[in-house]
């Protein structure tokens, strides 16, 4: 499953924070904005807003 950023909106969070916590990752930004990027990575993290967004993104569609 891919996260996309309507699923960050969802779980309202913002850009501005999404932006930072991929800088920090070390992730592309822009390649996610167009392309948006496998949950696995998200949960790789541990981060708890991460984990969260991935909850929304999961309870948002079907499987």
């Amino acid at each position: 499953m891919k996260i996309y950023m309507s699923d960050i909106r969802k779980a309202n969070m913002c850009s501005r924070g999404t932006r930072a916590f991929f800088l920090a990752q070390g992730w592309d930004f822009q390649d996610f904005l167009i392309n948006g990027l496998d949950a696995e990575k998200f949960i790789q993290t541990g981060d708890a807003m991460a984990l969260q967004v991935v909850k929304v993104a999961q309870n948002g569609r079907k499987q």
